[in-house]
């Protein structure tokens, strides 16, 4: 049924005999962006009833939504409940969550291409912490990711994205 394979009594290694594939890169509709995207922020700042559930989860449990988002930008190092658990020590014991979560706002700026506002990334979080993770976090998703499914799910859905289909025959009709 399959061909049988060649001799080995070739004296190129088999490193060099490998051909090159070539493809059609299959698109997919959850496809997550790779490389980093320059533009500007796909929602402003306070934007929150564009999503009320999100809203509503960072009012009231900010350091669920900061898990997820310090998951994506970390890119799996630090897990959702690792960053969370930090979020909510760092604010019960010294209310200086909000310097921590700065500098993932600025790193996640830095990866995306995205300009800083008109005042700093820590003044955002410290003036309105809750509008400054939604925003992160509509952000991620407009970027492809899905911050609720984390970072592993994602970087699969990226590299099935990078499958492809077999090269067209030649004289083969094409649609």
């Amino acid at each position: 049924m399959y061909p049988a394979k060649p001799a080995a009594s070739s004296s190129q290694p088999a490193a060099e005999m490998a051909q090159p594939v070539v493809g059609i890169p299959i698109s997919s509709p959850g496809a997550v962006a790779v490389g980093p995207v320059v533009g500007k922020w796909s929602s402003g700042l306070c934007a929150c009833s564009d999503d009320c559930g999100l809203c509503c989860l960072t009012c009231w449990c900010p350091c669920i939504t900061f898990g997820r988002i310090a998951e994506i930008v970390d890119r799996g190092a630090t897990s959702c409940g690792v960053a969370g658990t930090i979020y909510t020590l760092l604010a019960c014991f010294t209310g200086c969550h909000w310097i921590y979560s700065c500098t993932y706002r600025s790193r996640m700026r830095a990866q995306l291409g995205l300009p800083e506002a008109c005042c700093c990334d820590c003044c955002v979080h410290f003036c309105c912490e809750p509008c400054a993770l939604s925003q992160q976090y509509r952000e991620l998703k407009a970027r492809g990711f899905d911050p609720d499914l984390g970072w592993d799910v994602n970087a699969q859905k990226a590299a099935a994205a990078a499958a492809m289909y077999p090269p067209p025959a030649e004289g083969m009709m094409i649609r």
